[in-house]
């Protein structure tokens, strides 16, 4: 891997509480600086275009962020997104040709205490190096097709269909 895009949306990865009624911002990226604490040994670019909770991503947001990518020169693509609509999103990502293109997430904010956020991150960046070109979502512990997969609000986790 020559260097990694990252795009961010926003989504929980990013978000900023305010109160105990859980007032809340999607606020800065934070996964180029969970990078640079973990040392990791390649070079990566971010480009924030959105700072929204998945569930008010529109159709111009998809196709803005599938023009985003699709116009950078990098193979292996990382996206933070809200988990909600992350399928959804990944799905229109699938007709980039020759990408390969790796969607992940927090059910906890970043900056909280046992937030699942870096273990994403981890399994991401290892899917993106080591996938063929394609669209995949890396959530708890997994890599999933997204054609058969969706986030189980119930059990605040992403499981296989069927």
């Amino acid at each position: 891997m020559d260097q990694l895009l990252i795009v961010s949306t926003g989504g929980t990865i990013d978000k900023v509480y305010f109160d105990d009624k859980s007032d809340y911002q999607v606020g800065d990226p934070q996964i180029g600086g969970i990078l640079r604490e973990l040392g990791v040994d390649f070079r990566f670019t971010v480009i924030p275009i959105l700072r929204k909770d998945s569930l008010h991503i529109t159709a111009a947001d998809r196709e803005l962020l599938r023009a985003t990518i699709a116009a950078q020169p990098m193979q292996h693509v990382l996206v933070t997104h809200g988990t909600d609509s992350m399928v959804e999103t990944a799905k229109v990502l699938a007709s980039i040709p020759g990408k390969t293109i790796v969607l992940t997430g927090a059910l906890n904010p970043a900056r909280f205490r046992g937030s699942d956020a870096e273990f994403n991150i981890g399994t991401a960046v290892g899917a993106v190096q080591s996938l063929p070109a394609g669209v995949y979502i890396a959530m708890n512990g997994r890599i999933w097709d997204p054609a058969h997969v969706r986030k189980n609000v119930a059990a605040n986790r992403f499981e296989a269909l069927g």
